[in-house]
């Protein structure tokens, strides 16, 4: 394989997977430390990647880039299904949820299903949409009406308006990225102030989200670390992240991801 193919199968690779590693870098194509060095060397100085210590992960996009629904969706797919599972063991029959905008948030929809007597407020169209796929009796979706954003959220006055007016158990909010210094953050202003309306709506909040999000910084805080009870994040999460974040929020689960 040519050095050019092999580099662009590598920036392929750190883009769907969010990291890559020296070590399984060289297992994988068969060639030296030094070779994949000077592959991540020559991506890192052509703008591809980031270099990190042993291995390397995207260049951080900007704070106001919001990827589309399809194009987030295949990224750490065994992440997001382990932080899913964890969300849906705090939800119970007869409960109302409300579930942001998200693909780990739509993850938690599917195993939503199966909940009896289950009313889910949400603004986004495909938890909306994952939700009519499986029809209860039982089962009431609120969608709020809104303007929908490249990642299928409904946003703004008339979403925020119909939030008022509404009442939750717990509410599942997915992020963009998240960090000490900024909280969780959208890149989507209007998404920020509609998440900050779901937080308020509920007596619980939990934030879902794969460990991928850590670092990342949107252009707008929808809520400070303190202001979450809860969050469901990946076991792939670095350990001085987790304790980082264990010192803002009460209570932060690891859900297994590394066993699937």
């Amino acid at each position: 394989m040519l050095a050019a193919q092999r580099q662009e199968q590598i920036a392929q690779l750190v883009e769907r997977d969010g990291a890559v590693s020296v070590t399984d870098l060289v297992d994988h194509y068969g060639v030296s430390d030094m070779t994949i060095r000077r592959d991540l060397d020559a991506l890192a100085g052509a703008g591809r990647v980031t270099k990190v210590h042993g291995g390397a992960v995207p260049v951080p996009s900007r704070r106001t880039e919001e990827p589309g629904f399809e194009a987030k969706i295949s990224r750490r797919e065994t992440e997001k299904q382990a932080v899913a599972d964890q969300a849906a063991n705090l939800v119970r029959p007869g409960m109302a949820v409300a579930l942001s905008a998200g693909t780990t948030t739509c993850e938690l929809a599917r195993r939503l299903r199966g909940v009896a007597d289950l009313t889910v407020i949400t603004n986004s169209t495909r938890v909306s949409e994952v939700l009519h796929a499986a029809p209860r009796s039982d089962r009431t979706v609120l969608l709020t009406g809104g303007e929908r954003t490249p990642s299928d959220a409904l946003v703004g006055p008339l979403a925020v308006d119909a939030l008022r007016r509404l009442h939750a158990d717990v509410v599942f909010l997915g992020t963009h990225g998240m960090s000490v210094e900024a909280g969780f953050t959208t890149p989507n202003v209007m998404e920020a102030e509609t998440n900050q309306a779901l937080l308020d709506c509920a007596h619980q909040a939990v934030v879902v989200a794969d460990s991928g999000k850590w670092g990342v910084v949107g252009i707008a805080t929808f809520a400070e670390l303190e202001r979450i009870d809860r969050l469901i994040v990946d076991d792939g999460l670095d350990e001085d992240a987790a304790a980082a974040l264990r010192e803002h929020i009460d209570e932060v689960t690891l859900a297994e991801a590394g066993s699937r």
